[in-house]
Formats: structure tokens, sequence, C-alpha cells
């Protein structure tokens, strides 16, 4: 089949030929309509990211697509069924396979393009808004990139539970957007320091869970951002991730939990049991445009040099899809 494939020496991308990925009894094959770029793809690129043992050596960590065959032992699924899913790797290519279980069915409103936009961003956001986070209705989110593709998702999953949400963003348009999806309030981190203006927006009770991306920069601001028994999921480390003369008491104070997440590496077991909460709690606002995959563009899989070079640059507002072809 073909893949996207990385040049060793130069990190550039190219279309080559490699094996079929192996299908189990329990497994579908999947031909792939189309995938979605993720931050971890532009560090895996560069050996700074390895895939989980086992998995493809391949990009992309989500895909849409039909179902090209289906193992023995699975029975809730046919041979042309619409499906998305996540992947610890290989949604850069014509094939990819899956657990049967972690299968999401395509509603029929939504493109594969639209598809291939939710599994990452979504159940990272589902994973540690609801799982992690405990977020509730009346509490507050702090988002962080809240234009990013987990931010866009997490604006839109906090929304529908009735949460208050402040985010930042670098650019009015992305502001804007934000506000668009359904943010209470938003902030431009360029302009200076986020701190008092969360304390402002929560009439300086802080806010009940912060999702960070940023890491080292942000980690004063969030901690003193934090209400009492307040939670920071940290995400990603983009600013850096070693910090010096932190104040630990802080913590104690206010009873903070700061919790380090990532979807890639848990186990099969953890993503199935995540797939599932996820779908009974978002595919019929899905069907009914309640929630909507945001992509900012679309590009042909031959231009994935382009559309990392887009997304290293920060100019994407929500999800960046290639088309499989």
């Amino acid at each position: 089949m073909k893949a996207i494939l990385v040049e060793e020496t130069t990190q550039n991308l190219f279309i080559g030929e490699t094996d079929m990925p192996h299908m189990g009894k329990n497994d579908l094959l999947i031909k792939v309509k189309a995938t979605a770029l993720n931050r971890a793809d532009l560090l895996q690129k560069r050996g700074l990211y390895p895939p989980p043992s086992g998995a493809s050596p391949i990009l992309g960590l989500e895909m849409s697509g039909v179902i090209e065959d289906v193992g023995v032992d699975v029975r809730d699924w046919k041979k042309g069924d619409r499906v998305c899913a996540l992947l610890p790797g290989g949604g850069y290519a014509e094939y990819a396979v899956i657990p049967a279980d972690m299968a999401i069915k395509i509603p029929e409103n939504l493109s594969f393009e639209e598809a291939a936009a939710i599994p990452e961003v979504f159940l990272t956001a589902f994973l540690n808004m609801f799982w992690l986070g405990k977020l509730k209705k009346g509490e507050t989110i702090l988002i962080h990139a809240g234009a990013s593709g987990v931010g866009t998702a997490a604006i839109q999953l906090a929304r529908e539970i009735g949460a208050k949400v402040i985010v930042t963003a670098g650019t009015d348009e992305k502001r804007s957007f934000c506000r668009s999806l359904g943010a209470d309030a938003d902030i431009n981190y360029k302009e200076g320091p986020f701190l008092q203006k969360v304390m402002d927006e929560t009439s300086r009770n802080g806010v009940n869970l912060i999702f960070d991306f940023i890491g080292a920069p942000y980690w004063e601001q969030n901690i003193e951002s934090l209400a009492v028994d307040g939670k920071l999921i940290l995400i990603g480390t983009m600013g850096g991730a070693k910090l010096n003369d932190v104040n630990l008491g802080k913590l104690l104070f206010k009873r903070i939990q700061v919790i380090g997440t990532a979807l890639r590496s848990q186990s099969i077991e953890k993503k199935i049991a995540l797939t599932k909460d996820f779908v009974e709690f978002a595919l019929p606002k899905f069907k009914n445009g309640q929630l909507k995959p945001i992509i900012d563009s679309i590009w042909d899989w031959d231009k994935a040099n382009d559309a990392h070079l887009f997304m290293e640059q920060n100019k994407n507002a929500g999800k960046i899809v290639l088309q499989i072809s």
C-alpha cells in the first residue's frame, strides 16, 4: 500500500510503498479516506515522540474511512460501513487496522474529512475534562490555545454541560472564533499576563480546571489562577518542561491537583472504554449539530509537507485534514 513516509536525514515527508497492516480476528481493516494532523506528528517525524511498542511507525493518530474487511470474531460491523477512530499510529496511509470496539460510526451528516477531525481532539478533551478533570455544570475552565484542535473541542464539550469557559488565544480572529464556539471570555496572551484577567472573570475565586499545552512559562500564573481544589491538566509542554524555584506550598494551601496526561500511551482497554463513553455522550450531538468538528483547512496528502509547515507556524484554528487518495 501507499503511505506517507519520513525521509530520515531531511525529515521531509513523501508518498512511498510499505506493507499492509496485519488484521487480527477482532479487528477491522479500513480503507482510509482522510486523516488529520496533530502536533505529535511534528515531534515523531523528528524522532522526539516514538510510537508505543507494537504500533505502526507511520504518522497519524486518527482517521476516517470505509470498512474493507472484518475479523472473523467481529459481529457489530460490516464491509462498507463508514467509521472513524483513534490510532496509536498509521493514519497517513491507504489502509489502517483498528480494534472493532474502537470504531466510531460516522453520522450521515458528516463527511469523511469532518469525521477525521473528531477522534484525537475530542477524545483528548473528553478524557481530560470529564474522566480526569471532573468538570461539572456551573464550574469554570481555562483553556489555553483555545483555537487549537483540542481547544475547539474542549470549548464545545464544556459548553454542552453548562460550564463557564475562558480561553487564551494569540489573535483577535482566533479569540472571536473561540467566542463563536461558546467561550464566555477570551484573553490575548500576547498582550501580557493572563492571571489578572482570569481573576477578574471569576470574581477573584479562580478557575476549577485548566487545560495547559504550554508548560513551564505558564506554571506560576496557572497555579495562581486555580481555585481551591482546582486541577491543572498538563497536556503539553510547548513552551518548556523544566521549572526552577517552585513553591510547592501553594499546591498544599489550595489543595491543587496537577495531572500529567497522554492519550496515545493509554492501554487499548482504556481507549475502548473511553471511546464507548464518548460515543454515548457525543454521537447524538454530532448528529443534531450541537457538536461539530472544526476544520481549518483540507490538503491533499501529497501536500503533507506544506500542511505540516502550516501547523508549525501556528496558522490554524481547528484541525488540519489530509485527504488520502
